[in-house]
């Protein structure tokens, strides 16, 4: 019952941060020049991305876009939510990076619905020349995720070896 809460909580709050602040910056960005801070570590630009990571895929065809971003998306983002759900094995790290890539994931895929396939984009990140595309919070809690698996895995592989020379 307890990783049923974890995984609806941060489901809860990954989407609702990001379709939050997608308003706001829908909001105050919208046709506005690009707002630059902390020493322009940190700017705020409104775009609408058709594509997928990066816009990759933007200039695909539309239908075969909306099955690839939406249709395989949603399938995917179930089964893997099904599974989590389902897998007593996780601990708590999985069962919390699982949820924060599914969350981001249904985060963008609301965007791509309601948005006519487009999802909405307003950060970008970096020191000088080196700037992260731009990206949103889904984006943000996906790559958080992601980390959280390379960092539990990284782990788990060292602890093994070293267990292995012991």
């Amino acid at each position: 019952m307890k990783r049923l809460a974890l995984i609806f909580l941060l489901l809860f709050v990954c989407v609702g941060c990001d379709q939050s602040t997608k308003y706001a910056a829908k909001y105050f960005l919208e046709g506005q020049p690009t707002f630059s801070c902390m020493g322009d570590i940190f700017r705020l630009s409104y775009t609408e991305n058709t594509g997928a990571f990066l816009g990759l895929g933007a200039g695909m065809p539309e239908k075969l876009r909306y099955v690839l971003l939406v249709v395989l998306v949603s399938i995917f983002l179930i089964g893997f939510l099904l599974f989590v759900i389902c897998n007593k094995k996780l601990n708590y790290l999985s069962v919390s990076a699982s949820a924060l890539i599914v969350g981001g994931g249904l985060g963008n895929l609301i965007d791509r619905i309601i948005n006519k396939g487009s999802v909405i984009d307003f950060m970008n990140i970096g020191f000088g020349p080196i700037r992260t595309g731009i990206s949103n919070v889904a984006d943000l809690a996906i790559t958080a995720g992601v980390l959280m698996y390379a960092a539990f895995y990284t782990k788990k592989s060292h602890n093994q070896a070293n267990s292995a020379d012991s």
